[in-house]
């Protein structure tokens, strides 16, 4: 009996730890409405790895396993995986150490590489794969070649372990750009994204890359590119930015910026940008105009690292949705998107909420990425600090919170999560590509894992092995699965090997997308003139997808023939319910007039001032047009405010340049011509005077300003007679000092 008892007791013990647990990992507190209630004095305090997991609250169905955490792995930014499931993780191991960020530019930072040698889904064996780095910023697996870039640096490097270690041996240039980037870390590229088109894609950098032979090539996009940190593709090559800067989740992925960058009206659900903490986020740089009267976040302002779902163990209906991580809300946005007459369109998958929301303080996700078992993974940097030295000097809002909050004292740590689906098993077939022949790697160009056909066909590009181009024109040609002939058409083109009866049998392709992506293909040929082609093209012009259309005209956009423009000029005619393809084709037509009309006056110039707009237009489009906008209009974010003042016919700007050289100097703060900005503009006097004479100049020539350039020589006083400044300045100031 007394036996009996205990076993009882024992199995109740254990329903009552199961309860507890489930308890501690409940669903959120809400009103009578239904409402989260949001926890108003949330704690800073360190959580372990366990105990954060259990704050971390997800939409139902969905849980979050770890995979990695301190002390495997300290500061995470980004990771990659190598052809065998390898794990690859970038470390910015000097980030913000303290509120000053001091000794941030030390070279002690790694790339570790990680491995789970049971299956059991967590990592249990970590190496460092490449050590005493500067802050490194952009990873991309080749074969058994590593590339990456680092801060403030705009070489690229391949590393390669040579006799298995698991220590990078091997280091060799593959990219060369002696120019020092000398932007703030907010400020610097991201991504080196290998996209179905075989281009390799950035943030911020005017250039896209194209591997040849072992080496990096550029192609210069002609309006560069946008973002900030984070870059993400989806099944087709659709290409999703973000801009924290702007405060834009999402942004330029109506079409690939190659052929120009563009955004539109209405391309986000009206209540889009409003994001839905589950605590208080005090710990803003906009400061009280960003927060909510219970002190949340109300809007997107840290988004970063996301990334288009594309795996195979979490439900169909999440294959191409968007998640967005933000830090600065401890959250993760789900966007699901919807295409009308070639439109893109981005909504929040659950109204009101978020997909993923922590009350830890320290959750700070940073990036996402699809992995080779069909999983979501999450990076989560795990920090007290989020931004950048230049948002976190004394006497700022979001100092005396960090102060007060001592988020400084959390540094040195870092999870990496997978997102599982209550009834689906990850994918436990551990890839050994890299040591596969070519005929195998071509089966899995038809993977339902975008990871596998990713991988495949990248590796069949850079091994460059034209033996398997009859299996893979026959993928192209009779295999039933959508994506599989699209990558075979790609894999086909990057090998140079894509015949042209093969390229015209995919114009008349039953799916849309195939089309759409042969015309895509056909881009190159069209441009140099390919007159064959181009009568082959005009029979899509009356395809019944819009995409395809819009295609088409993208296609020609750099075809100077007259049948080319009667192409297009057609589509605009007969298709007026294509507003994408007339906004588009709208936005580059100005484009050209605005560079015939700065050739003309550029003509009228010395050499030296032309010199000083051309470098400036390059800093402005990488760098400033972040919060400001390409076209120096300001950003419409969606929310009730611009992130910044519109520079375009602005009166200061056409004004004595003193007050624009002491503003990039040392920056500005607080409220303009009465308007206060969730943002202050950063100190660049870090810069040298060539630099901020460069940007202004270009300001103050372009963007529908007519004024005169900056010489160096007035940066160089300006710098000199405030040279004890170091707090930002505020119009009030600038105005009575010019009085």
């Amino acid at each position: 009996m007394k036996r009996t008892k205990q076993w009882v007791l024992g199995i109740l013990g254990l329903f009552t730890f199961i309860y507890a647990c489930k308890v501690t990992q409940s669903s959120l507190k809400r009103d009578a409405e239904g409402k989260i209630i949001v926890n108003t004095s949330p704690s800073s305090q360190y959580l372990s790895p366990q105990e954060s997991l259990k704050a971390i609250h997800l939409q139902k169905g969905y849980h979050l396993e770890l995979v990695a955490s301190e002390p495997m792995i300290h500061e995470p930014v980004a990771i990659a995986w190598d052809g065998n499931g390898r794990m690859f993780v970038a470390e910015m191991n000097t980030y913000m150490q303290d509120a000053d960020g001091s000794d941030e530019m030390k070279p002690v930072c790694k790339v570790k590489r990680l491995e789970d040698t049971n299956g059991d889904g967590k990592m249990d064996k970590s190496v460092v794969f490449i050590d005493n780095l500067l802050l490194p910023r952009l990873i991309l697996t080749l074969d058994d070649r590593l590339l990456v870039s680092e801060t403030n640096s705009n070489h690229i490097y391949s590393y390669r372990d040579t006799n298995g270690d698991g220590v990078a041996d091997e280091k060799k240039m593959v990219y060369r750009n002696d120019e020092v980037s000398t932007n703030n870390l907010e400020h610097q590229k991201s991504g080196l994204i290998w996209n179905l088109d075989n281009k390799i894609y950035v943030t911020y950098q005017d250039v896209r890359y194209k591997y040849d032979n072992g080496m990096l090539k550029t192609e210069k996009l002609i309006n560069g590119s946008g973002g900030q940190w984070g870059l993400a593709n989806d099944n087709h090559g659709r290409l999703f930015y973000s801009a924290a800067g702007g405060e834009t989740p999402a942004l330029d992925f109506q079409q690939n910026p190659y052929f120009g960058r563009l955004d539109v009206g209405g391309q986000l659900d009206k209540d889009f940008q409003s994001v839905w903490p589950v605590i208080s986020t005090p710990d803003v740089q906009g400061g009280l105009g960003r927060l909510r009267a219970d002190s949340t976040l109300n809007h997107f302002t840290a988004c970063a690292g996301q990334s288009v779902f594309r795996g195979t163990a979490l439900p169909a209906d999440a294959v191409g949705d968007l998640f967005i991580p933000e830090p600065v809300g401890r959250l993760i946005r789900r966007a699901k998107l919807s295409n009308t007459n070639a439109k893109i369109t981005l909504t929040n998958a659950y109204p009101g909420e978020e997909f993923i929301a922590s009350t830890d303080m320290n959750f700070r996700p940073v990036n996402s990425a699809t992995g080779p078992d069909g999983c979501l993974y999450i990076v989560d940097m795990h920090r007290g600090i989020i931004q950048e030295g230049n948002w976190t000097r004394k006497g700022t809002y979001l100092r005396n919170q960090i102060d007060q909050k001592k988020l400084d004292k959390n540094i040195g740590r870092g999870r990496i999560y997978r997102l599982v689906y209550d009834g689906i098993k990850p994918d436990k077939t551990v890839p050994r590509m890299l040591s596969l022949p070519n005929a195998q790697l071509v089966q899995y160009l038809s993977h339902p894992n975008g990871w596998w056909r990713d991988n495949a066909q990248k590796l069949l590009v850079v091994r460059g092995d034209k033996s398997v181009v009859p299996a893979l024109e026959a993928l192209a040609l009779k295999s039933t699965v959508q994506l599989a002939r699209i990558h075979a058409l790609w894999t086909l083109n990057g090998l140079n090997a894509l015949e042209r009866p093969v390229l015209l049998a995919a114009f008349k392709d039953q799916d849309a997308e195939v089309r759409k992506t042969s015309l895509w293909i056909a881009e190159e040929a069209l441009t140099n003139g390919d007159q064959d082609l181009l009568a082959s093209v005009e029979a899509l012009k009356n395809d019944p997808s819009a995409d395809v259309r819009l295609q088409l005209a993208l296609s020609l956009r750099f075809n100077k023939s007259e049948k080319a423009e009667q192409i297009i000029t057609g589509l605009l005619k007969s298709y007026p319910d294509d507003k994408l393809l007339a906004e588009s084709q709208n936005r580059y037509q100005g484009k050209l007039r605005e560079s015939a009309e700065s050739e003309q006056k550029a003509k009228l110039m010395a050499a030296a001032d032309q010199k000083l707009i051309k470098d400036g237009a390059v800093i402005f489009k990488q760098l400033c047009a972040t919060c400001h906008g390409a076209d120096g209009k300001g950003i419409n974010n969606g929310g009730k405010d611009m992130p910044a003042p519109a520079l375009a016919g602005a009166r200061d700007v056409n004004a004595d340049p003193e007050k624009l050289i002491k503003i990039l100097l040392h920056g500005l703060s607080g409220p303009i011509e009465g308007k206060t900005y969730p943002d202050m503009m950063p100190a660049l006097g870090a810069n040298s005077d060539e630099y901020i004479a460069s940007v202004l100049s270009y300001i103050r020539n372009d963007l529908g300003n007519k004024s005169s350039v900056v010489k160096p020589s007035q940066v160089k006083k300006v710098r000199a007679e405030n040279a004890n400044r170091s707090n930002p300045w505020t119009i009030k100031e600038l105005e009575t000092a010019q009085k």
